[in-house]
């Protein structure tokens, strides 16, 4: 019976890898897989950038992008958690938590959606507890660096709102884990861009009030204001 979930859960998203087959009975067809991938990428990285559309992620992001290497190590580790993160907690979310997800075990009946922030937590600091093993292991540098914001990432708003984001959206387990990688990508996009943006600054002559954390606080919003320019993007 558990065979039988996994195919149901697992194996039916990547049967959309394949084209859908169209008879001369059949209506129009639908748009493609590659399609609906690329609009997931595009809009988790552009238009709906997790942090600047959301502002989730901040407290790393304004601390972090002082310097464009910590900025681009850190968002590197970012995209690995959510990568991981957020289709293992589609896998917890449709065998564990949701009503009737518990079938293939005996208990039908039962439903620990109550247990669901619990459960992602847990599996977000799992997973950063591994990439700080490994970056501990790889870059000693870097991770001294990222100091007390690399073990932050389990408890980074950011983390945990994709996972709660692909809950809401009903997404299939290979458009989960095509979301939770391009979010990663983008808010890395962000905090590298800020960090250039920031170290650029240093040499500016910029009033006394906004220096620091003022002026970053601006340039955000503009920044934010120019991805806004993705949003006409359409796949068919």
């Amino acid at each position: 019976m558990i065979a039988e979930h996994l195919m149901h859960f697992v194996g039916a998203p990547l049967d959309l890898f394949q084209e859908p087959l169209q008879t001369a009975t059949d209506g129009p067809a639908g748009p493609s897989t590659f399609a609906t991938y690329m609009s997931i990428v595009l809009r988790s990285i552009f238009v709906e950038n997790i942090l600047l559309s959301f502002f989730l992620g901040m407290c790393s992001y304004l601390a972090v992008s002082k310097r464009v290497d910590s900025s681009l190590g850190l968002g590197v580790a970012v995209v690995f958690v959510l990568g991981i993160t957020v289709p293992l907690n589609w896998l917890v979310q449709h065998f564990v938590l949701d009503k009737g997800a518990l079938a293939w075990a005996g208990f039908p009946n039962t439903d620990l959606s109550y247990l669901q922030f619990l459960t992602f937590i847990a599996s977000i600091a799992t997973a950063v507890q591994i990439v700080e093993m490994a970056v501990d292991k790889m870059s000693p540098k870097l991770y001294a660096a990222l100091g007390i914001f690399l073990p932050l990432i389990a408890v980074n708003c950011a983390i945990l709102g994709s996972s709660l984001f692909m809950v809401e959206r009903h997404y299939t387990f290979g458009e989960a884990a095509v979301f939770g990688v391009s979010s990663g990508i983008g808010w890395m996009l962000a905090i590298v861009s800020m960090a250039a943006i920031r170290w650029r600054l240093r040499t500016a002559h910029i009033p006394a009030p906004l220096r620091g954390l003022g002026i970053t606080f601006i340039v955000t919003g503009l920044i934010a204001m120019a991805f806004m320019t993705f949003s006409g993007i359409q796949f068919e």
